[in-house]
């Protein structure tokens, strides 16, 4: 260790871990706790409906599992899924999308908080106070002070409703980008609107600044189709204008649903993204030397046949570790590189080969002070250790 990252290129040597989790279990979310360790919320089957649980645990031991809510009426979406974080003064906070209506895609987001480490939890809190039967997910949770959060989440109160249109500019149907702020108490401010037109369906993702600024990365959207990727600044109570954080010109017009990864230390902040501009699937990597507010130009990492779905954490305050999917002749592979500010990634890290029948989705990864832990889906494999049919999720760690 050096500072407060370690060397950059320290080879990263992962080892399987035996987290509590059960057959079936899907969409693991990681977050680093201060005391080294790590808490994992994951959504399982759970007799007709699901459940969403959580564990804390390290390299050596966890606790059980422990259920946050269970529901026949839970959204369940490989895409759009439960994450878990915790206050500094070990409240814990979790989300999962709970069914609203009749359609398909009508569910809000929740928020239960816990004061004994997941052993019990509060009443639900609802975030948004829109009322609206609509969309509302792809949230993030992110600790703000010692006794405050931001959630930030996709808000479709606008979509498809005429009277909303003049708050999305003029098009009826504009997801937008909206926040609040929760107290560990459970006290909380007003929604307020960030970007009134995003992509509908692209994970947001969101990181502390040294100096305290909440950094808030997602996909916008423009009236003219260019799905790029942006990055807003809460600071001093107030949200910044989105800064496109470079211009590929991705004109799609539907949702990629491949959200952006940023991560931040001191004032370093990194965004790891995924696009197709001109048909050309990639991986790249941008890092802002002045807490989020210009990136230098990316660097693509990948090996030519992307699929996205990318994390990002920093190592130092120069180097970051950036994990994605892509399609190789062996099968799905989750691939994982250091890249330094100003070079280009080196040697590119094959985590692990997936060819069960199904997909890894979305890998999550978290950084403590001893090491890098991974997690993903991972879908049944013939005499792989559980019954064809049947995924779990599979969590990996690696000693710096």
């Amino acid at each position: 260790m050096t500072g407060s990252g370690i060397a950059a290129e320290v080879p990263l040597n992962f080892v399987t871990l035996d987290p509590p989790v059960g057959l079936g279990a899907q969409e693991p979310s990681f977050f680093a706790l201060t005391d080294g360790r790590v808490v994992m919320s994951w959504t399982e089957p759970d007799g007709d409906g699901f459940a969403v649980k959580m564990a804390i645990g390290d390299h050596m031991t966890w606790t059980e599992a422990r259920t946050i809510t269970s529901s026949e009426d839970l959204f369940i979406n490989w895409a759009d899924f439960p994450s878990i974080t915790a206050f500094p003064d070990g409240t814990l906070a979790a989300h999962w999308l709970q069914e609203a209506g009749d359609g398909a895609y009508v569910y809000d987001v929740n928020i239960a908080l816990s004061k004994d480490e997941g052993k019990s939890w509060s009443t639900p809190i609802v975030p948004h106070q829109d009322g609206t039967q609509s969309q509302h997910g792809f949230a993030t949770l992110i600790p703000s002070s010692e006794d405050s959060l931001v959630s930030v989440w996709l808000d479709a109160r606008a979509y498809k409703k005429e009277l909303l249109a003049s708050q999305s500019t003029g098009l009826p149907d504009a997801m937008q980008l909206r926040a609040t702020q929760l107290t560990s108490d459970g006290i909380l401010s007003e929604d307020v609107l960030v970007d009134a037109q995003t992509c509908t369906c692209c994970q947001t993702s969101a990181a502390v600044t040294g100096d305290g600024k909440i950094l808030v990365a997602y996909r916008n959207r423009t009236d003219a189709e260019i799905r790029d990727i942006s990055v807003v600044r809460f600071e001093d109570g107030q949200w910044s204008s989105s800064k496109i954080v470079h211009d590929d010109n991705w004109e799609i017009s539907g949702c990629p649903v491949n959200g952006p990864a940023i991560a931040a230390m001191g004032q370093t902040a990194v965004v790891a993204w995924f696009t197709s501009a001109d048909d050309i699937p990639a991986v790249k990597v941008a890092f802002s030397r002045n807490s989020g507010r210009d990136f230098d130009l990316p660097i693509r990492v990948d090996l030519g046949e992307a699929a996205g779905r990318v994390d990002a954490l920093m190592l130092s305050e120069t180097t970051a570790l950036v994990t994605w999917v892509e399609w190789q002749d062996a099968g799905e592979v989750i691939f994982a590189c250091q890249v330094r500010i100003g070079e280009t990634c080196e040697k590119e890290e094959a985590v692990t080969v997936n060819t069960g029948d199904g997909s890894v989705n979305f890998p999550r990864m978290a950084r403590t002070v001893d090491g890098v832990y991974l997690a993903w889906t991972q879908p049944a494999l013939e005499g792989g250790g559980h019954p064809t049919g049947e995924a779990t999720v599979r969590v990996v760690y690696a000693k710096y």
